[in-house]
């Protein structure tokens, strides 16, 4: 009994050594950036709080300064919590810090780093960036989707005007993540698909999901879950018995049908004629006409699609939902801007039904209430992680080769520094300031930076724009009678990736008048 607890305690004392040697190590390395003193085994897991991450590593950085270095668990890393700071990363050095770690769970949702947001640096994940720009994300491209979006927002309002004055209200965050869907769907897979998806289940608090969004949600989950395979190698056993491999295995083959069904459509009608909604090639279409081409440096497969698909399945679909959510939510909490938004677009257009893309151009006011709801609420808080591929001097501090980087633009946009009042949400703080969201100004980089931009941004942002001047538009809003306002307009977060309300947005919405 007593050979068996030792043998289970040597992982532990293996580990305890290993670190005991980098301990050392780190001591003749005097330029790496100040952090607080890593814990054996665990590093400085135990100073951040798994519900809120960018928070955490916020108050650290008060204390170590804007470039931190810290252990997760024996992986090396470094948290930049400045603009200027960011800029050095996402700009000065950007070719240095362009790749991405390999974790986990992003290698099997990603299909082994096939995709476009996770894949490490490499002519692979160029060729691959060029193509989706290309064929998806090109100015070209985001104005030739303009009649789904617009349609799909028309229906949007037409739905939500059946609640009209409904006294337990709708749960916007539902609606929102089925219009995204729907909209990324139709551009890019050609048509809408329900994947058998769209029924409730019930989350046993009162509130129920489509199963589409619970998967969402658990995908994103995992991509940011804590693995000990990553960061204790000799420990992964853990993985297994905390069940976390059981959901990993689950959501993936989940996912990997949706994909497969959505190939096989494809498949099965190519050749045939389209119709009207898909009488433009969409992105599979692409891909398999170059599988059969052979147009790419390498074997195309049908994991290379995949991958792909899912992130502009998960990434499509929840950045934008949650943007919209977040503004509602703090439009909802501060009454004066509420009004004044609303104010400008009926001013505006009074006599109009519907905003289309080219009205928003003139709403300023709207314009600002994003850059202020990005600013406080940015979809990626932490962006993606990126990894070091070569030594880069940075302030005087020296980042070695494979160490994980982390840029907190949540902090990044709550830095006294950069903003007068930055935890007021005050939208005409844009009024007087150039700064704007599209990676040239580091004291708002939501989408972050350099070549590994979210490449969707414009795209993303014209449905989140269009969506919620609609929503302003066409309503008065209110909360349902018998919710309670502090926990409905409560900001506390989900743990995923992608920063969505903890508590899912029950609104009522009633009809304006004309």
């Amino acid at each position: 009994m007593g050979f068996l607890v030792l043998l289970s305690l040597l992982p532990i004392f293996i580990l305890f050594i290993i670190h005991i040697h980098k301990t050392k190590s780190t001591k003749r390395t005097s330029s790496i950036p100040p952090g607080p003193k890593p814990l054996p085994i665990i590093g400085n897991l135990h100073q951040i709080d798994p519900s809120s991450p960018p928070h955490s590593l916020w108050q650290l950085s008060k204390h170590y300064g804007p470039i931190m270095s810290l252990h997760l668990g024996n992986i090396p890393t470094i948290v930049v919590s400045s603009a200027r700071m960011a800029k050095e990363v996402l700009k000065t050095h950007d070719l240095k810090f362009a790749s991405r770690p390999s974790f986990l769970g992003v290698r099997k949702l990603s299909y082994n780093g096939l995709d476009l947001g996770f894949a490490p640096y490499s002519p692979y994940w160029k060729e691959m960036k060029k193509l989706c720009v290309l064929h998806l994300f090109s100015s070209q491209r985001v104005h030739s989707f303009r009649p789904i979006r617009e349609n799909e927002v028309v229906q949007l309002i037409q739905k939500l005007s059946q609640y009209d004055g409904h006294k337990k209200g709708v749960n916007l965050s539902e609606i929102l993540i089925s219009l995204a869907n729907t909209i990324i769907c139709k551009i890019a897979f050609g048509k809408k698909y329900a994947f058998d998806y769209e029924e409730e289940v019930e989350l046993g608090n009162g509130q129920k999901r489509s199963r589409l969004h619970v998967l969402l949600n658990e995908a994103q989950a995992l991509l940011a879950e804590f693995y000990f395979s990553d960061n204790f190698p000799l420990l992964g056993w853990v993985d297994r018995v905390r069940g976390t491999l059981w959901r990993l295995d689950k959501t993936f083959k989940e996912l990997d049908l949706i994909y497969q069904r959505v190939i096989d459509d494809h498949i099965d009608n190519l050749g045939r004629p389209k119709s009207k909604e898909q009488e433009m090639a969409d992105i599979i279409d692409i891909f398999l006409q170059m599988m059969n081409d052979h147009s790419f440096s390498f074997d195309l497969t049908l994991d290379h699609i995949k991958a792909v698909l899912m992130n502009i399945f998960i990434a499509g679909t929840d950045t934008s939902a949650a943007i919209v959510v977040w503004a509602m939510t703090a439009l909802m909490n501060n009454p004066r801007v509420m009004n004044k938004v609303q104010m400008e677009i009926r001013n505006l257009y009074e006599d109009k039904d519907f905003i289309n893309e080219d009205d928003i151009e003139k709403l300023s006011y709207l314009k600002s209430v994003v850059k202020e709801t990005l600013r406080l609420f940015p979809p990626t808080p932490l962006l993606l992680p990126r990894e070091t591929i070569q030594n880069c001097s940075i302030d005087g501090y020296e980042i070695k080769p494979k160490t994980l980087v982390y840029v907190n633009v949540w902090a990044i946009g709550r830095d006294p520094e950069n903003w007068e009042d930055p935890e007021e949400f005050y939208p005409e703080r844009f009024f007087t300031s150039s700064v704007d969201f599209k990676g040239n100004n580091f004291e708002l980089i939501p989408f972050g930076s350099g070549r590994r931009m979210c490449p969707a941004m414009n795209m993303g942002m014209v449905t989140v724009e269009l969506s919620l001047a609609n929503l302003i538009h066409s309503f008065e809003w209110k909360l349902p009678n018998d919710f309670d306002k502090e926990q409905v307009l409560d900001t506390q977060v989900k743990p995923g990736i992608t920063m969505h309300k903890k508590i899912d947005l029950y609104l009522v919405p009633k009809k304006r008048k004309p």
